[in-house]
């Protein structure tokens, strides 16, 4: 009777003494893995976005939460026109990240994703340029 008693003190003595694990968010900032997987984010190369409008993306994404259209410019190159991301579909796998012939797309390490509506889920290619 006494010795359940005793050990269960023990175990609670034992937790007293360690590390807390609970972080006093948004205070302190979460140590994030070097293979997360956040918010999505595109390159930019002179002063342009690196994306040339392959649809390899849109393609292997399992999610179809991607949409590109292509279109060209006075010299004949292909560009992203239109550049959308359905965060509300993405499963953040990174497929995408990984068929890029050209680097174009990379995952943040941000994951904050709280919004009001639905339509801030949307990340057009201005918003998905502004990620550092």
């Amino acid at each position: 009777m006494i010795m359940p008693l005793i050990k269960g003190l023990q175990i609670t003595l034992s937790h007293m003494f360690k590390k807390p694990v609970t972080l006093q968010y948004p205070t302190e900032r979460p140590q994030i893995a070097n293979t997360f997987r956040g918010l999505h984010a595109l390159n930019v190369s002179h002063d342009k976005a690196k994306c040339v409008a392959c649809y390899l993306c849109p393609t292997v994404c399992p999610a179809k939460c991607i949409t590109v259209e292509a279109g060209e410019d006075q010299n004949h190159d292909k560009y992203a026109a239109k550049y959308e991301i359905d965060m509300l579909r993405c499963i953040f796998c990174g497929y995408c990240v990984e068929a890029c012939p050209v680097d174009a797309i990379r995952m943040t390490e941000q994951f904050e994703l709280a919004n009001y509506s639905r339509a801030d889920f949307t990340f057009t290619k201005e918003r998905l340029l502004e990620k550092k």
